[in-house]
């Protein structure tokens, strides 16, 4: 195998809390950090949930036989499914903790700019939680032992470093997880050729390239690419901080993915089960969050993801009213 095939795929072969084997094919979730509580049954409850994938199945694409060098032809996950991920006590946000941060990490160009900003905004909506932007931080906060000539021409940084070094000593008190977002591109140590990305459970802070996203300044087209890739990549990584695992059943944006072209071919939607695993953890209504993520994506002009959105949220029951008041007279 080419050592190419080694290289970490953002969406699905995170480094998580440091420990991979053979390219990614073992992910072990570091324990949870932040207390686990059920939802409040006013806001979100697990009946509501389970009837939330039961009317939302018929609109779903079955996962297909994986394609060779596919994620799911080299690596073997077992399904998450809605009551399992109950079962395993997944991280969520508490009284404090409940913030999601981005760390913007080095130069970036103004489109960059204008993806990480977008990016940050997405998040937000997605995860029903706040999203703060962090002062920008130089490559300088990196040192030379940290960095290598890249093979693909320019340099790299080590993930390692930017985790624990330059993240972990400035996660705020109030941080639930904190991203930085980097245009320089990412490798994670000795035999690999470079990383989208790294994650870390147990710190709660993961690192994310631009470099191999695609070009924002390369027409419309090119920076819609550029930023669905990156909603992508910020959206699934996080959810594996909630404790998320891949998806192996539906196509849906916590599929893993061995390539980029792979990536592309999953979609910025979850499935009902993840739809679920998200709403339950973060105690967020189902058509509030499809309702945000089909304003964004009609705003941004990705439409076939604004019609999934539709399409879902078209599909749950009508909210009940509330019931009237009653005169006393």
């Amino acid at each position: 195998m080419a050592r190419g095939i080694r290289s970490i795929k953002i969406l699905g072969m995170c480094l998580v809390a440091a420990l991979l084997l053979a390219g990614g094919g073992l992910v072990v979730l570091a324990r949870r950090q932040v207390p686990a509580a059920e939802p409040a049954p006013d806001v979100v409850s697990v009946a509501e949930l389970d009837q939330l994938i039961v009317r939302l199945r018929p609109l779903q694409t079955p996962l297909g036989k994986p394609r060779p060098f596919d994620w799911l032809a080299m690596y073997h996950e077992p399904e998450q499914t809605f009551r399992q991920y109950l079962a395993s006590e997944p991280v969520q946000p508490d009284r404090v903790r409940r913030v999601l941060y981005v760390q913007p990490l080095g130069a970036m160009t103004l489109k960059q700019r204008e993806i990480v900003d977008l990016t940050a905004e997405f998040m937000q909506r997605y995860f029903g939680l706040p999203v703060t932007a962090m002062p920008d931080l130089s490559l300088n906060e990196v040192p030379a032992k940290a960095q290598r000539p890249s093979p693909f021409g320019g340099r790299q940084i080590l993930t390692g470093y930017v985790l624990d070094r330059v993240l972990k000593p400035r996660l705020p008190d109030d941080a639930v997880a904190c991203i930085a977002f980097t245009a320089a591109d990412l490798w994670p140590g000795e035999g690999w050729n470079f990383v989208f990305g790294q994650a870390s459970l147990r710190g709660r802070v993961g690192v994310w390239s631009l470099a191999r996203q695609g070009d924002p300044a390369a027409g419309p087209d090119g920076w819609r690419l550029c930023l669905l890739r990156t909603l992508k990549v910020a959206t699934h990584e996080t959810g594996h901080m909630f404790g998320m695992g891949h998806c192996t059943l539906w196509e849906c944006n916590m599929c893993g993915s061995n390539s980029l072209p792979e990536a592309d071919r999953h979609p910025l939607a979850l499935c009902p089960e993840c739809l679920a695993k998200l709403c339950w953890c973060l105690g967020v209504r189902p058509e509030e969050h499809l309702r945000r993520v089909s304003e964004f994506c009609a705003a941004q002009g990705l439409e076939t993801e604004r019609q999934a959105a539709a399409a879902a949220l078209k599909a749950l029951p009508a909210p009940v009213p509330e019931p009237a008041a009653t005169s006393r007279e």
